[in-house]
């Protein structure tokens, strides 16, 4: 007789069976697990930390919501949590746009210097990551999913179809137009540099 399965150790099929019986337990497995990976696909998505740890908590959350709906695809949940991340991120950022045009309509402050310390690591990265995302935004919305999941999160054609519920020749096409559309936009020198 074998020894009961180790908790850390257990298969993403077993997790997802506990998950869809409501163990809470299987639900801190699953962030433990994958957290990681699915704040950095977030702030990819979002540009900025704390949308990105925001998008990640509401991510766990919606698993938990959503438990009857979990899917294993090729022994893993990290499809289905890019899925929902993807999802989270989305609505994160049509909200961001409401609230923007919102505020926009509203009287300005009176301007005043900023003294803030303009030389920081934080800001100098997400920086970098808007001038990205500035380029990847003239993208359709199903091509730059595609590009997030696949390139930026190393996804499989397969995991990422399965991600977004379409065809993998859905995934290998729009992600072909993404970089075509991507390389008219910035092409690369001869030293390889945008």
């Amino acid at each position: 007789m074998s020894p009961p399965e180790d908790t850390m150790t257990q298969s993403e099929a077993a997790l997802a069976e506990r998950l869809r019986h409501g163990d809470a337990d299987a639900v801190a497995e699953l962030f433990d697990r994958h957290a990681d990976r699915i704040h950095r696909h977030c702030f990819r998505l979002t540009a900025d930390r704390a949308d990105a740890e925001d998008a990640t908590a509401t991510t766990f959350l919606e698993v938990w919501r959503h438990r009857h709906r979990v899917q294993v695809h090729d022994g893993s949940l990290l499809p289905w949590l890019h899925g929902v991340a993807t999802n989270v991120c989305r609505n994160l950022t049509r909200g961001r746009r409401r609230h923007l045009r919102a505020v926009a309509r509203l009287p300005g402050p009176p301007d005043q210097p900023d003294h803030a310390d303009r030389v920081d690591e934080r800001l100098d990265t997400e920086r970098r990551m808007r001038v990205v995302l500035d380029a990847v935004a003239t993208l359709p919305p199903h091509e730059r999913e595609v590009l997030a999941l696949v390139v930026w999160s190393g996804l499989s054609y397969e995991d990422a179809a399965a991600a977004l519920e379409v065809p993998v020749g859905t995934v290998r096409s729009r992600l072909s137009r993404a970089r075509r559309r991507l390389t008219a936009l910035a092409p690369i020198d001869a030293e390889g540099t945008p």
